[in-house]
């Protein structure tokens, strides 16, 4: 019953959402408007509006502006979904949503949970209590701060907002979770084979009760007996110390940064020395107390943490990915990772097999944020660089289609952004911060113009080893560009 309403409260609102553009940025309300000569997919993302736009909480609840991230009862968000969604909600214009859930993911980590946040809060500014019962009893999955800390700093490449990298609660939780959780934890490098695999434990310990056996799983992944390791976390460790790397590259401190980036890569060498089955072609998915190995998952989270380099290794775990069955919060990763990682027939595939009034569980928070990310990042190639102050654009629209997106909010501005087919782009600067650009192409091409006039051309290869055409546009505040590469 609790779906059916979800699902009647989901087209009310997209009803209303279709033609009406609204921000919350700075007192305004704005939420990107998305049109593609592709109906379907233009249907998808209206679905998916509307449905994640029901999700937004209200303005008078204790824990202050947020959004569900969670199983809808709970009233709650959870750190691995949080962190998945962070995107499609700045999507939405909730910025302020995403800096209040994050800011107190960051703050609530302590000592005496052993360098642990809360995994759910809820609505009333409490530790959910299907979650948590006190400091020493609570179900934890360890990947999660590691998931965090990627998630602020993508949130900061997405807003410009230096209160991700910079604010005292944020630097804390990145320091804690880089040097104590990981030695609290036994999770260096060297130990991944022979950490226990019930840690820090309450005492007396009681394996029937999940705030003890859960408190610290070694995965995403729940229900497997006997786990040591997941590879998903060594992903996430990876991916957690190379993100605190940049951070410190972008505040000048190189030196520490390449200690880090040094630390990172040791996990992933570990994957692909000790991870990688030969005899299967794929990478194992957890390590038990037996000693031995197992298979039976995708590999979502090693390409959500970009921790495979290896192009071939790569593309047999998106083969993996494709012919596999999963949840619905698996599969909610699938649009975006299969667009970035070049399949782009599969990534559409699964955005309208998401958004599908027949699939299961569709109303779950996370599918409709992962349509949406896997539309505007994914089939649009949007890529925003706050380093750089650059956006960068690849059209992976399907079949020749173009599509258009409107009052983005991206890099504390608006962009207005049309894909007229796979080698001419348009853009538009609806705001006051100027950006730079990256028109980008996929394939080769001998010249580009810029409103008609010939421009310098670059190259460069995307992560499948495929060429890329770009050109540089400085974007001033009102500015208009159309850009159109030529065989």
């Amino acid at each position: 019953m609790k779906y059916i309403l979800f699902r009647f409260k989901g087209m009310l609102l997209l009803l209303l959402c279709t033609w009406i553009s609204i921000s919350l940025s700075y007192g305004q309300i704005h939420t990107a408007l998305f049109t593609s000569s592709d109906k379907e997919i233009e249907g998808a993302f209206e679905w998916a509006k509307g449905m994640a736009m029901s999700y937004k909480g209200e303005e008078n609840d204790h824990v202050g502006p947020w959004y569900e991230a969670a199983l809808p009862s709970r009233f709650a968000f959870c750190m691995r979904d949080a962190s998945h969604q962070c995107i499609g909600a700045e999507i939405l214009g909730w910025s302020e949503q995403n800096l209040n859930i994050f800011s107190l993911f960051a703050k609530n980590i302590s000592v005496s949970k052993d360098w642990c946040s809360y995994w759910e809060i809820n609505k009333w500014n409490k530790p959910a209590p299907e979650d948590y019962r006190n400091d020493k009893e609570f179900w934890y999955n360890l990947p999660a701060n590691f998931d965090l800390l990627y998630a602020t700093w993508r949130l900061y490449q997405w807003t410009g907002n230096k209160s991700y990298i910079e604010e005292p609660n944020f630097i804390y939780f990145q320091e804690k979770t880089v040097d104590d959780y990981i030695d609290k934890w036994v999770l260096s490098a060297d130990s991944l084979f022979f950490r226990p695999s019930h840690v820090n434990v309450p005492i007396p310990y009681n394996e029937k009760d999940y705030f003890h056996s859960c408190r610290g799983l070694p995965s995403y992944t729940e229900g497997i007996p006997g786990m040591k390791m997941g590879a998903d976390l060594v992903a996430a460790l990876y991916r957690g110390l190379i993100t605190y790397s940049d951070i410190l590259k972008t505040k000048g401190q190189t030196g520490k940064a390449d200690i880090y980036a040094r630390k990172a890569e040791q996990y992933r060498n570990s994957l692909e020395t000790e991870w990688w089955s030969n005899e299967n072609s794929q990478y194992y998915s957890y390590y038990c107390d037996d000693g031995k190995f197992r298979n039976d998952e995708p590999g979502t989270y090693l390409l959500w943490f970009d921790a495979l380099k290896d192009i071939k290794r790569k593309n047999h775990t998106v083969e993996q990915i494709i012919t596999s069955k999963s949840n619905v919060e698996n599969m909610s990763y699938w649009p975006y990772l299969l667009y970035t990682n070049g399949n782009w027939i599969e990534a559409r595939n699964f955005i309208l097999r998401l958004s599908d009034s027949t699939t299961a569980r569709r109303e779950y928070p996370e599918v409709s944020f992962g349509v949406l990310e896997g539309v505007v990042k994914g089939a649009m190639g949007i890529d925003p660089d706050a380093e750089e102050y650059s956006i960068s654009t690849l059209s992976r629209i399907n079949g020749g289609n173009s599509a258009t997106i409107l009052d983005l909010p991206i890099l504390q501005t608006f962009v207005d952004l049309s894909h007229r087919s796979d080698h001419q782009s348009e853009m538009t600067n609806k705001g006051k911060k100027s950006f730079i650009w990256k028109a980008k192409f996929s394939g080769i091409y001998s010249s580009i113009t810029v409103d008609k006039s010939s421009a310098p051309v670059n190259k460069e290869f995307d992560s499948q080893g495929k060429p890329i055409t770009f050109v540089m546009v400085p974007m001033g505040p009102g500015k208009h560009a159309t850009v159109e590469a030529f065989k």
